[in-house]
């Protein structure tokens, strides 16, 4: 119920202060006129501290995902924090091929912190989740003070459902099998450094950031043989690599002309002294499928908006050692390693 005895918010010149994490009036108030108006749904308005959820499919298995989001800067060319809240937990849940149902979504606000943002926030990730079909069904709000935090973090946590006849992991991929991926690499990471920067170039970069799951259920419905999803986020298509590797045994070929990176991107990299392959997506997914499905694969992801510039870039093969390699465009080889350090700080 609206606490409509007191005085409205002022959210073009007001702040949040710490009364708004009382658990109090000013709370209610803020939940009221920012988060409620924003995630509107029937789950939401049970009201309670939970949400009372329909039962999954018989036969069905649940799959959750959580994740935590502290970006920097929070607004960014091709998105902001509250989309990207979105997309990187619906990310997560696709990945494990599951269908994402229901998102929940925690606030930790710093005293402080313009309401103006916050409400452009708020509403940002309302409609992420609208359009990606997927909605915020119970959240929390806390406030820290001010010089303990750094404006908003956001942590979202994602469930869905998973069909009992489909496994996929980072431990499938086998000798033979294709390497793939949606689309080209490294936009996120060089569009949140281009703003750190203050970078500008003739074509702008823009993050990546999208949902993932409507991709991965058109590339899971076209009957070829999935091993992996994974989305390459912190620490890139490299880090990505290594991980599926060590996990399933195994090494892997690259080739380096096949991997798809926007000319901006390698301009970015190259005046930044990064190397893309360790750059952040956060809306393409790497693929590992049954070698004899690679090309079907291939067609399966083109044909998808979302995967137009999809690219088969490697094949797994036995390696006792489990190395990424890469044959470059000079002919030579170079080792893929793990990312050592953190190439990009506060990108997600």
């Amino acid at each position: 119920m609206k606490n409509h005895y007191i005085r409205p918010l002022d959210l073009k010149r007001g702040r949040v202060d710490m009364s708004h994490g009382s658990g109090g009036r000013a709370m209610a108030q803020l939940i009221d006129e920012v988060f409620a108006p924003a995630f509107d749904n029937e789950f939401l308005r049970q009201g309670d501290d939970g949400a009372r959820l329909p039962a999954a499919p018989a036969g069905a298995r649940l799959v959750l995902a959580t994740d935590a989001h502290v970006v920097s800067p929070l607004f960014f060319p091709g998105g902001d924090i509250g989309a990207l809240a979105v997309h990187g937990t619906i990310n997560d849940v696709a990945m494990m091929g599951a269908t994402p149902l229901y998102l929940t979504a925690s606030f930790i606000l710093e005293e402080g912190f313009p309401l103006a943002d916050l409400e452009r926030i708020v509403a940002s990730l309302a409609r992420a989740s609208r359009e990606a079909g997927v909605p915020v069904v119970t959240g929390d709000t806390k406030v820290v003070e001010q010089g303990k935090g750094d404006g908003v973090f956001i942590s979202t946590t994602g469930l869905g459902w998973l069909r009992p006849d489909l496994t996929l992991s980072g431990s499938r991929a086998a000798p033979g099998d294709a390497v793939l991926v949606s689309g080209p690499i490294g936009d996120h990471g060089m569009a949140i450094m281009s703003q750190r920067e203050s970078l500008s170039f003739q074509a702008p970069i823009l993050s990546d950031s999208a949902p993932l799951h409507g991709l991965a259920a058109a590339l899971l419905d076209s009957g070829v043989t999935v091993k992996t999803l994974r989305d390459p986020t912190r620490g890139g298509l490299g880090t990505t690599l290594n991980e599926i590797a060590a996990q399933s045994g195994v090494g892997m070929m690259l080739e380096e002309g096949a991997i798809p990176v926007r000319p901006a991107v390698a301009a970015a990299c190259e005046l930044l002294g990064l190397d893309p392959l360790y750059c952040a997506c956060e809306g393409r997914m790497v693929v590992v499928v049954a070698g004899e499905d690679g090309e079907r694969a291939l067609a399966a992801l083109r044909a998808h908006p979302q995967g137009r510039e999809a690219a088969r870039i490697g094949t797994v093969h036995r390696d006792e050692h489990h190395f990424v390699q890469m044959t470059t465009g000079f002919g030579g080889r170079r080792i893929v390693d793990w990312l050592t350090g953190e190439q990009l700080p506060r990108i997600c």
